[in-house]
């Protein structure tokens, strides 16, 4: 028996004689029959597809990563905004307090109200600790998000968050010094829609980032990063 790689072969010898009845030289028959795969072979044909769904993943981790680690020096600065009430406001105005900032416009359909809905539970959690921090919510459409519209937004998730709005030259300035991103998107039968960069910014008192939190987490997810930021009780 000959055994050849992913095969089975059964070699049978035959004896023949010649007319004189002599004997002729042995002569081979093989008979081949395949042998079904490893389980190794199997895996061999499934781990690309696998390499490829752990670079995905690992992709979308480092991209989280690269966003909530970046040098707090690059993000963040003073900032001249309009609050609902259409009182001047700057970033000089929460001295002294910690502020959670996050950017969107009141015609959001989704984001945005789940954000703020979650970040107001979240310092709910939080308790005495969370009354510390102050919610604010500055507007990327200044066409439509005016002081009055503003205020009466975000007073339906709390009376707590502070709504900033401002002409567009103001908002430039602080979504630049944010590194926030905020793209139109071409209008339809009910208006128009924006693509917004999404993270909570906390701030110290001296307007200094401390730490950034993707909006994803979940209430006691957020209530737990700001608990890890504040200094101990």
């Amino acid at each position: 028996m000959e055994i050849e790689k992913g095969c089975l072969a059964v070699v049978r010898h035959t004896v023949c004689y010649d007319g004189m009845m002599n004997r002729k030289k042995p002569t081979k028959i093989a008979l081949t029959k395949p042998m079904p795969l490893s389980r190794w072979q199997e895996w061999k044909k499934i781990f690309p597809l696998l390499g490829i769904i752990l670079l995905l993943f690992s992709g979308a981790a480092c991209l989280r990563i690269f966003l909530t680690s970046q040098k707090h020096t690059q993000i963040g600065g003073p900032y001249t905004l309009v609050n609902g009430q259409g009182q001047i406001v700057t970033q000089a105005a929460f001295e002294g307090h910690y502020t959670l900032l996050y950017f969107g416009y009141t015609h959001c359909v989704d984001i945005c109200p789940l954000t703020l809905a979650t970040v107001s539970s979240a310092l709910d959690e939080l308790g005495k600790r969370g009354e510390s921090i102050i919610p604010v919510f500055i507007s990327v459409d200044p066409e439509r998000d005016t002081p009055k519209v503003l205020q009466d937004y975000v007073e339906r998730f709390s009376p707590r968050i502070v709504g900033l709005t401002g002409s567009e030259t103001q908002l430039q300035s602080v979504v630049k010094a944010f590194h926030v991103s905020a793209r139109r998107q071409a209008p339809n039968g009910s208006g128009y829609l924006i693509d917004h960069s999404s993270l909570l910014y906390f701030m110290d008192g001296q307007n200094h980032l401390v730490g950034m939190i993707p909006v994803d987490a979940s209430a006691h997810q957020i209530a737990s990063e700001l608990r890890r930021f504040l200094p101990p009780s």
